[in-house]
């Protein structure tokens, strides 16, 4: 293996790894954020959390792992649908925080 080779294989590991730290640092501020509070806030802050921060860095780091394990590079396009399957997650769980009526308890 040429010097060149080796660095490009440390540069893709690198990418991968910063995309899952992304991806776990965004789940923990939004469950940060979300302790204590309603079930409705809680929709709320993970359907933001899920498609802003996770969504997109989570499917890019999964689509170059893959691409890596099979050792070929359009396999990463896998990141193409797995984005919008986290996504469409995040858009249903921030619609259920918005639009979800408090239970109300009879006493």
């Amino acid at each position: 293996m040429k010097e060149e080779d080796i660095k490009i294989e440390r540069i893709d590991k690198i990418a991968i790894v910063i995309g899952y730290l992304i991806a776990f640092i965004g789940a923990l501020v939004a469950f940060l954020l979300s302790v204590d509070k309603p079930k409705n806030k809680k929709y709320k802050v993970w359907g933001i959390a899920l498609m802003v921060p996770i969504s997109p860095v989570l499917a890019f780091a999964i689509g170059l792992t893959y691409a890596f394990i099979v050792e070929n590079a359009w396999a990463g396009l896998i990141m193409w649908y797995i984005f919008p399957f986290i996504f469409i997650i995040g858009l249903v769980m921030l619609m259920v925080g918005i639009f979800k009526k408090e239970e109300t308890k009879i006493v």
